[in-house]
């Protein structure tokens, strides 16, 4: 299982959520770039780094996209990517792969238009769920039935799903394994990359067990319960 460290952008600063309430905001780094450079460094291959000013309202920052490629950090990109011309300007700029939100809950029909233009491979449907739901627009809109949304992301070609259980999002008090088991049972075939909750290696473990592709791990990191480099081991382990 690889992991995958975090990178939340608000404000132009490294930031993380707790359950994907804006309100709930801490502050971790002032340049998202040194972060991920510094997430590299210590041995990681891929950055997850999400613009949550661009999922809540739509945008996309192309300066942060144009950073990242020139530091040549590997990253996928997520928040504001809702058309076929943002997927495939964030992948011309540098980004390996795009993670797709509020189009792979509501315009499941612009995720097809990215497959086909792109490929499956740099593509990610963002299913973060809240009770038995899968939202967008930066998780405050009421979202629609998980089970729905993963047929529909399917049926478009998409290969890679991120789920997160937006209740453990930066609790650090373990993953939902059961919103993962349920997105697998509903998209056979499904590559996952979990993410949410992940406070310890145990918790790393875990999801090594149930068999995801990746585990995404922000607020950890952040607050030291384990570093990259032991994470890493551990996994190879």
């Amino acid at each position: 299982m690889q992991l995958i460290p975090a990178v939340d952008v608000l404000g132009g600063k490294v930031v993380r959520l707790v359950e994907g309430d804006y309100a709930q905001v801490t502050t971790y780094a002032a340049d998202p770039v040194t972060q991920a450079l510094d997430w590299a460094a210590q041995g990681a291959t891929m950055i997850h780094v999400v613009d949550l000013d661009g999922a809540r309202d739509g945008s996309y920052n192309d300066e942060l996209w144009r950073r990242l490629a020139k530091a040549e950090v590997p990253f996928q990109i997520g928040g504001g990517i809702r058309t076929v011309a943002a997927a495939m300007h964030a992948l011309d700029v540098g980004a390996d792969r795009v993670v797709l939100g509020t189009a792979a809950v509501w315009h499941p029909e612009v995720v097809a238009e990215i497959v086909t233009a792109v490929g499956s491979g740099p593509v990610v449907a963002a299913l973060d769920v809240r009770d038995d739901r899968a939202t967008g627009a930066g998780w405050r809109d009421e979202g629609r039935d998980l089970e729905a949304v993963v047929t529909d992301v399917v049926a478009a070609g998409v290969e890679r799903a991120l789920v997160t259980g937006i209740g453990r999002d930066g609790t650090m008090q373990g993953p939902d394994l059961g919103v993962i088991g349920r997105v697998r049972t509903a998209g056979t075939g499904l590559a996952i990359l979990g993410s949410g909750g992940v406070g310890s290696l145990a918790h790393l473990a875990r999801l090594a067990e149930s068999g995801v592709e990746a585990a995404i791990v922000g607020r950890a990191l952040y607050e030291r319960r384990f570093t990259v480099a032991e994470a890493v081991t551990a996994l190879a382990d």
